[in-house]
């Protein structure tokens, strides 16, 4: 179900998939994230690397009156301060959606599937 916003020159409907897209994309670029992974473990507990065309896989919207929650799967560097991490990346996924979309994000939950070394 697209989030419809109303301007001047009509109705602009916004996919969930575009906004999964969006939020994949700027998680990808903060420090500390290798890449998205899929919400499936694959066997043996190993997650997956997404490509960039499949970053929908790793975001799941879910709209909630007129804002929007976001769990977002990744695998982060190892080394790295977990916490502060995703802290940021978090903020930066907020900033990002409310500015280009101007939609509320009530909540972004980022879920580490796994750690990788970066060689």
């Amino acid at each position: 179900m697209p989030i419809n916003k109303s301007t001047e020159f009509g109705t602009v409907a916004i996919s969930l998939d575009a906004i999964a897209s969006l939020a994949g994309g700027t998680v990808t670029e903060s420090y500390g994230i290798v890449g998205m992974s899929s919400q499936k473990l694959v066997k043996d507990g190993w997650a997956e690397l997404l490509k960039k065309e499949n970053y929908s896989k790793g975001v799941i919207v879910r709209q909630e009156g007129n804002s929007i929650v976001l769990d977002i799967y990744v695998i982060a560097l190892q080394g790295i301060k977990l916490s502060e991490v995703m802290i940021g990346a978090q903020q930066r996924v907020k900033y990002t959606l409310e500015k280009t979309l101007e939609i509320k994000v009530d909540a972004v939950n980022i879920y580490v599937q796994g750690v990788q070394a970066v060689k």
